[in-house]
């Protein structure tokens, strides 16, 4: 034996002594290029971190999991995650830890019954992986999250790799090809208008580990992306990669100018006397913009909630289209297209649920009297 294959075989040993349950096990290397031992069959899990429980509500996994993080037994006025409005058996699960994953190894480790495995997004955020598997002697696999626009391969393998140790292998390509189905018809309504025919746009209010005003935005924002509408805070072709977030100075905005203004509904957790809606109302700098003097002003739905909410990406992207080029999206009623993403997505039509939970009405050119 040589020592390559010698080094191979103790890490395997290693691994084996690690987990009891080894004869009814497979290796699996995870987003995060660890090595993992996991049961072969698995039927009962946690999810760790932003958007993990949203991975596994994708692939129809929700009926496995055994306890949740803090986020999802909050009750709070405001929730813009569909999978969560989708499953609200969530609040009333056994606690894991807190949120952003802060997991409690105490509190995994009283649940009964015990999780097989415990997947995990935003491996730096809480707790270590390799310690948290220490300290529970449960497999921990990691995930990856990425943007829709500029790395969603990252997202497909996550669901696939997901969806192979949960025996959802079929769905994790039923649900990579929908939202690839979706883009790829975003994209080609789209892609053979004229340059002189597209309007500069500009969307603010995007929530990033809470609620913000109008100078948070995504330069790489991908519903502008698929729909190729002129993003102002996205850099010329050639002059850097575009930001996934940025605060933007509100001279900068009144400078851009842009033709037409989206907001993300987020924004009003901020209240009635704060946010990117009451700062377009009130602040003279924001009143002066051709979007606003125009009446160019629309509500889309949040961006962000705990990690991206990648279903109502799409469903944004199909509203946004609609309010550039109508001609090009005459068959498309938003709210309709929303629900249908949903209820491939999430297994329910929540499109009401989110459009009632804000002050503001989501898909609708807002009043700024």
């Amino acid at each position: 034996m040589n020592k390559f294959s010698f080094s191979v075989l103790f890490i395997l040993i290693s691994l084996c002594m690690s987990f009891p349950a080894f004869g009814a096990s497979r290796i699996i290397i995870d987003m995060a290029g660890r090595t993992v031992i996991v049961p072969d069959k698995v039927e009962r899990v946690i999810c760790s971190g932003p958007g993990c429980l949203r991975y596994l509500t994708y692939l129809q996994g929700q009926s496995l999991v055994v306890g949740v993080d803090s986020i999802e037994k909050k009750l709070s006025r405001f929730d813009a995650r569909p999978y969560a409005i989708a499953n609200p058996q969530f609040k009333s699960m056994p606690l894991i830890g807190e949120f952003r994953g802060h997991d409690n190894p105490e509190l995994i480790l009283g649940l009964e019954p015990q999780p097989q495995v415990i997947f995990k997004t935003y491996k730096e955020m809480g707790y270590d992986p390799d310690e948290l598997q220490a300290k529970t002697g449960i497999p921990v696999v990691c995930l990856s999250y990425a943007s829709l626009a500029g790395n969603r391969d990252t997202i497909y393998k996550s669901l696939q790799l997901m969806g192979a140790i949960i025996d959802k292998t079929k769905r994790a390509q039923d649900i990579n090809n929908f939202m690839e189905r979706q883009i790829a018809d975003l994209q080609k309504r789209t892609s053979d208008i004229p340059e002189k025919n597209r309007k500069t746009c500009y969307v603010g209010g995007i929530a990033k580990k809470g609620p913000h005003g109008l100078q948070s935005t995504e330069p790489a924002y991908p519903p502008f992306k698929f729909v190729s509408a002129k993003n102002v805070a996205c850099p010329p072709k050639g002059e850097g990669k575009p930001l996934q977030h940025a605060n933007v100075a509100k001279e900068q905005i009144v400078s851009w100018d842009p033709e037409i203004l989206f907001i993300d509904i987020s924004t009003a957790q901020l209240g009635d006397n704060a946010g990117a809606i009451h700062e377009i109302k009130t602040d003279p700098a924001y009143k002066s913009l051709s979007a606003v003097k125009n009446a160019k002003v629309y509500s889309v739905l949040p961006y962000n909630w705990y990690s991206r909410n990648y279903g109502s990406i799409i469903a944004d992207a199909y509203y946004i289209g609609k309010v550039l080029y109508p001609d090009h999206f005459k068959d498309i009623n938003p709210k309709e297209k929303a629900d249908e993403i949903y209820n491939f997505m999430v297994g329910a039509p929540v499109f009401n649920t989110l459009d009632t939970a804000f002050k503001e009405p989501a898909f609708s050119n807002l009043d700024l009297r």
